[in-house]
């Protein structure tokens, strides 16, 4: 695999994604800017504590040491992660300290002092942006790229070294189109719909492409077991099943885990898998996940109109 950005990984993240910066951001929202970049230089040799999204790109970063090609060399990178935040460059000092203290080998970053930072993600050719600023979300799903409000709590790791990744299915993987029909003309006309048109793939969502990416490196590690697991945990149930299995089939992307919950809780399933993080566009679906995963907020489709 070449290291261009058609063919690697790609994923920017936020300040507030990949550290811990609560107590920081209070002094923000509390005091003003010019207090947040003094407590900042203040504090910049203080390294901060890993965020919600700090395992998940370490796992991911350590992919570009795992696989080599034919003459026994590493291609370079398999996965890139840039930095991409809000905060000016004084402030991110701290931000790049922490990143050489935790070893995270990011060498590209974005500070905007305050501006919307998603443009650049576009810019890089990212397939995700991670951020805890849902405005910043909004605009980068606008904008086309793959994109999920990542809340502040409390971390929780997937098993071992390997990747565990879940999503949904509508307006997350595919289009809101029959998610629409569900929420204008109720559940059973939604059955119908889609047992009618079990056989036409659904048009695809926002994160397809990022489930695309993935599932490129998934296909180059499959002689060493594959490092990455993805999973569909869906409401979707019965019939309703047979379109998700069809369109999947149709974009020749193999998913490792499907799960057709008829409507019952997600939390439970994907603790059970061991997600790493879970992209749903609902936010009560990312809510209870949350007691249970990683989970973040996909604000696409009709849910979020």
């Amino acid at each position: 695999m070449s290291g261009s950005a058609q063919q690697k990984l790609v994923i920017a993240v936020s300040s507030r994604a990949l550290f811990d910066l609560e107590e920081s951001n209070r002094v923000f929202e509390s005091q003003g800017a010019e207090a947040y970049i003094h407590h900042q230089i203040e504090l910049e040799q203080e390294v901060l504590t890993p965020g919600v999204a700090f395992d998940l790109v370490r796992k991911l970063l350590a992919l570009n040491g795992k696989q080599e090609r034919g003459d026994g060399h590493l291609p370079s990178p398999q996965v890139e992660v840039i930095l991409i935040s809000r905060n000016n460059a004084d402030a991110g000092v701290r931000i790049l300290n922490s990143l050489r203290h935790h070893g995270l080998p990011i060498s590209r970053a974005v500070f905007t002092t305050g501006r919307p930072p998603y443009g650049y993600a576009r810019a890089f050719g990212a397939h995700l942006f991670l951020s805890a600023n849902a405005a910043d979300v909004r605009g980068a799903l606008e904008a086309g790229i793959a994109a999920a409000t990542i809340h502040p709590a409390l971390r929780r790791v997937g098993p071992a070294e390997e990747i565990r990744i879940a999503f949904d299915g509508d307006a997350v993987l595919f289009s809101d189109a029959s998610e629409r029909i569900y929420k204008t003309e109720g559940l059973e006309a939604f059955r119908r719909h889609e047992e009618d048109h079990a056989a036409t793939p659904l048009e695809k969502g926002p994160f397809a492409g990022f489930l695309d990416a993935l599932h490129r490196i998934q296909k180059a590690h499959a002689e060493a077991g594959g490092p990455i697991r993805t999973a569909l945990i869906t409401a979707r149930g019965g019939a309703a099943a047979k379109r998700v299995i069809h369109t999947l089939r149709g974009w020749g992307i193999r998913i490792d885990e499907s799960i057709f919950l008829d409507g019952a809780d997600k939390g439970p399933f994907l603790e059970a898998f061991g997600a790493d993080i879970f992209f749903d566009d609902q936010t009560r679906h990312v809510e209870s996940a949350g007691r249970y995963v990683n989970a973040a907020h996909v604000a696409s489709g009709v849910a979020n109109e």
